[in-house]
């Protein structure tokens, strides 16, 4: 009796095992990936090639930047992923106008915190379920939907103060709440990290997750990704899932402009849409983090581990390159690792079924 061939996983070398590893887990490959830029970097700081040191306290400062990355990449996510083109480019405008509704709320109305918090959540929502009522329930494009609420939002948060930021004392005092602490017990052996992982990024991470892997809805975006006709006729309701994924977005974006606001000290009429904006960071953190851009696949792990990646690449971009040379090269950066995503999607989906 001739012996039974062994499975191909099972004859294929170790290099070509590793390969399918990091094409198929991209948890897997972003951790290397950040291994390998922060040890790049050490090297070079090591040699006198950086401006200043590529630390861990340069790096746990840096981590400012991740609070609103992370928040706008989780907030892509869902929309990405409730599928038919979902994307949502209007969330940099929402943090834009959320924003300047608070520093109305708190800066000048004399509102309590909490409650100009939630006067921005609720009014990020809101203008996140226009988007979502536009593309769920009356079947707009999301690109031109939210590319239309983008200019109408950003218009908004212009004129609403006749060009002019909020910066009355209440706002500014806020920027006490993106200092840097130290964290119990452990912290003399660490280094500060920014006070918004704890107050912000990690509860929308926590939400976030309870959501799409332990919740019902999280399935049905899931399923309406993937096959939303299959979905129908397995009785989810695919309209209301698409609309509350483009909701839930608006309010993460609302939180996201209370970030801004503390960051800057003053309540912008631009914060979101400054320069290149919020909204295509955010999309290329998503993609980089492993989310299908035909909807039905994406991990908050991913999204998380490709903002560390996005963040501490820029930050060793910075030292390297003095002045505004450093910052295009960001740029250059940033659109390199969104066309590296978007292949490696297509080659691990090609061969291997996608990633996970």
């Amino acid at each position: 009796m001739s012996e039974i061939a062994p499975p191909d996983a099972a004859r294929e070398s170790l290099p070509r095992r590793l390969l399918r590893m990091l094409l198929t887990q991209r948890i897997a490959l972003l951790v290397v990936l950040i291994v390998l830029v922060v040890v790049w970097f050490t090297v070079l700081g090591s040699g006198g090639y950086l401006s200043a040191p590529y630390d861990a306290g340069y790096l746990a400062s840096t981590l400012i930047n991740a609070v609103p990355l992370a928040m706008l990449g989780l907030a892509e996510l869902l929309v990405i992923s409730s599928g038919r083109g979902g994307i949502d480019l209007s969330v940099g405008s929402i943090v834009s106008l959320a924003g300047m509704t608070f520093g109305f709320a708190y800066g000048e109305w004399g509102w309590p915190l909490w409650l100009a918090i939630l006067l921005a959540a609720l009014v990020g929502g809101a203008l996140g379920a226009i988007n979502g009522f536009l593309v769920a329930y009356l079947g707009f494009p999301a690109l031109i939907t939210t590319l239309a609420t983008y200019y109408a939002y950003k218009s908004l948060a212009i004129v609403i103060n006749h060009q002019q930021p909020i910066g009355t004392a209440p706002i500014q005092q806020l920027f006490s709440t993106a200092r840097s602490v130290q964290l119990p017990v452990i912290g003399e052996f660490l280094p500060a990290i920014p006070l918004g992982i704890f107050t912000f990024l990690l509860p929308t991470v926590v939400v976030v997750w309870v959501v799409l892997a332990r919740g019902s809805d999280g399935r049905r975006l899931y399923a309406i990704g993937t096959n939303d006709v299959a979905a129908e006729w397995s009785t989810i309701n695919v309209r209301a899932t698409r609309f509350k994924a483009y909701l839930l977005a608006g309010v993460i974006s609302g939180l996201v402009s209370v970030v801004t606001v503390a960051q800057f000290a003053s309540a912008r009429p631009d914060a979101g849409t400054s320069g290149n904006g919020m909204a295509l960071p955010a999309i290329t953190i998503a993609v980089l983090g492993g989310v299908a851009i035909t909807g039905g696949v994406g991990r908050v792990a991913g999204v998380v581990l490709a903002t560390l990646l996005v963040v501490w690449l820029n930050a060793g971009i910075l030292l390297a390159f003095v002045g505004n040379t450093g910052s295009q090269y960001q740029l250059a950066a940033l659109g390199g690792v969104l066309v590296f995503a978007a292949l490696l999607n297509g080659v691990a989906g090609r061969r291997y079924g996608g990633t996970r």
